[in-house]
């Protein structure tokens, strides 16, 4: 949650609406979520690393989901 706490600042204020709605929350909610130490979901997660442009990963959100199976199985489907 740090890399994501450490990209939101780095945005402006609008900036960080805009980036909070193309991942279908609110600011407010990603704030709560880091201020609480709260596990994001795993489609937020996904959310999240598209519109930050893989600056902050699914793997610096939630720990718990093997998302290295994940990518390499969508490696192995698109083969």
């Amino acid at each position: 949650m740090d890399k994501l706490l450490a990209y939101l600042n780095s945005l402006s204020t609008e900036a960080q609406r805009d980036f909070a709605a193309r991942c279908g929350t609110t600011i407010g909610y990603l704030r709560k979520a880091i201020s609480a130490g709260q596990q994001l979901g795993e489609s937020l997660c996904i959310n999240i690393d598209r519109e930050s442009g893989g600056v902050v990963r699914c793997e610096d959100l939630a720990a718990s989901v093997d998302w290295a199976y994940l990518r390499n199985s969508m490696t192995r489907e698109a083969a």
